[in-house]
């Protein structure tokens, strides 16, 4: 495996340790002594650090596994040192859990993709040995591997954006130019790099499906189908009596459990502009003792037990727990001679964004009918005014539909644990209760916004019409110089959208 001088493991580990060692100065400091920016610079530095060592350790597994191939028998490195695997060597050198060595060498064979060592076997007379073509990967992968290779990705990073996208699947669309799907595969790929620095490793993996989904709408209903059928639910009794279960969900299903559960905890942590009485509620749960697992179990049993026919006003709070899916009209073809409707693409869950097959949301639109939301040809949800306080369901439902959960660069909290905030305060700047002026922060954002002087801005683009939103942070505390404001990026997957 072979980096450019700019790329170099070997460089970056040497610089990243050189500000290091700056930053800590004499070996007897204390890093408890450190300002927040030197701090938080000597954190960065040492994350630099650990992504070199990492694509060292994956360019020596991969070497160490392609040494101890099994066509080499004993010859084979790992046999020489008395272990049966390449794997076991690694880990018998580094202290690596077997997990991580499989990460390791994945991510080396991505780097630079090789043969297997054979024994050497002679020629035939007149027969040229075969020479290994070079590895040739599409520009959506290599651009991938590269953000690895410089450090711009961890393996964990890279492994889940790898293993959430997959691989295109053009034989699915004959119709499709050849090109179509990787250069559609490449456009998500450059919007989960830009997202990567604000994401955590479980949340990026969940996006580069939701990715997948988004562009290929067959493999949604054949991934759909082989989860449901390996839905399955089982209990045993352990040794102590205590009983346990395991439950292997469908999509539709899961999806439902969730928002039942969201239902149940959202006085503890949902939206506190829910309505009169939600105070109360609050107030009722922050003296409840019961554990949110504990919740949650009492929550399921107690469902079990009243059926599906409980009082939501009584079981649940405000909201009747449900699965909000969202799908574009363009996607409903006219009604067939008995008037049924036909959807030619795949819906979103509301929350999260996992994708449900078209003949689902079919069933579902005959089932609980749906609520439209127009938008306009610059791609903003229609406002409505100034009429109320708060955003109506109609606005909040269109908001959530383009926003797709929390919009702070790090949160992953989904639309059902949103409130919605003015851009302009409504009581002190006389904002607007508009679309275009509304945005979702979960609680936790929201009062950090409102407690420490964060504000939103929205530009509009004068040729296109297209709205930015764009995160103001308070002055500096210690100079009061303004702080460069970051753009927000949707999360909703209609930002995947193939062009």
């Amino acid at each position: 495996m072979r980096f450019s001088a700019a790329t170099s493991p070997a460089t970056r580990l040497t610089d990243a340790a050189a500000r290091i060692s700056q930053r800590l100065g004499d070996p007897g400091i204390d890093i408890q002594t450190l300002e927040d920016e030197e701090l938080l610079g000597l954190l960065a530095d040492a994350a630099d650090t650990r992504k070199a060592l990492e694509l060292i350790v994956a360019a020596a597994s991969t070497e160490v596994s392609r040494r101890s191939s099994r066509d080499l028998g004993y010859e084979g490195l790992a046999q020489r040192k008395g272990l049966r695997t390449g794997t076991a060597l690694v880990q018998q050198i580094t202290g690596l859990a077997r997990a991580d060595v499989v990460r390791a060498v994945e991510a080396g064979t991505e780097l630079a993709p090789v043969a297997p060592v054979a024994p050497v076997a002679p020629v035939a007379e007149g027969v040229d040995a075969a020479t290994p073509a070079p590895a040739t990967s599409a520009a959506w992968l290599q651009r991938l591997r590269d953000a690895l290779a410089a450090g711009a990705l961890s393996q964990a990073q890279f492994q889940a954006i790898r293993a959430g996208l997959g691989e295109p699947p053009v034989e699915r669309y004959p119709e499709l130019d050849p090109d179509f799907l990787p250069q559609a595969w490449g456009r998500a790929v450059e919007l989960l790099l830009d997202e990567a620095a604000t994401q955590a490793v479980e949340d990026l993996r969940n996006q580069a499906r939701v990715a997948r989904d988004r562009l290929d709408p067959v493999g949604v209903t054949l991934r759909f189908e082989e989860r449901f059928a390996a839905r399955s639910f089982r209990t045993w009794t352990d040794a102590q009596g205590q009983r346990h279960g395991h439950i292997l969900f469908d999509d539709e299903a899961g999806a439902w459990v969730d928002a039942l559960l969201q239902a149940a905890l959202r006085p503890r942590r949902g939206p506190r502009f829910v309505g009169a009485d939600a105070g109360d509620r609050t107030r009722a749960a922050e003296s409840d003792e019961r554990t949110n697992e504990q919740l949650q179990y009492d929550t399921l049993v107690a469902v079990l037990r009243t059926g599906a026919n409980a009082d939501p006003q009584q079981a649940f709070g405000d909201r009747q727990p449900g699965v909000r899916i969202i799908v574009d009209s363009s996607a409903i073809t006219d009604g067939d001679e008995r008037g049924a409707m036909t959807l030619t693409r795949v819906g979103h869950c509301e929350d999260g964004g996992a994708a449900i097959p078209a003949g689902v949301v079919e069933a579902r639109l005959c089932d609980s009918g749906a609520v439209p939301v127009f938008w306009n040809t610059d791609g903003r949800p229609l406002d409505i005014g100034r009429e109320l306080r708060l955003f109506t369901r109609k606005q909040r439902i269109a908001i959530g539909a383009r926003d797709g959960g929390c919009m702070w660069p790090s949160c992953a909290a989904p639309i059902s644990q949103c409130e919605f905030h003015h851009l302009d305060h409504w009581w002190e700047d006389h904002g607007r209760t508009d679309v275009d002026d509304g945005i979702p922060l979960c609680r936790n954002c929201h009062l950090r916004l409102h407690n420490q002087g964060w504000r939103i801005r929205r530009t509009r683009d004068p040729v296109t019409g297209a709205d930015t939103y764009w995160l103001h942070p308070p002055p500096d505390p210690l100079t009061g110089e303004m702080v460069e404001p970051t753009r927000l990026v949707s999360k909703s997957p209609r930002r995947f959208e193939a062009a």
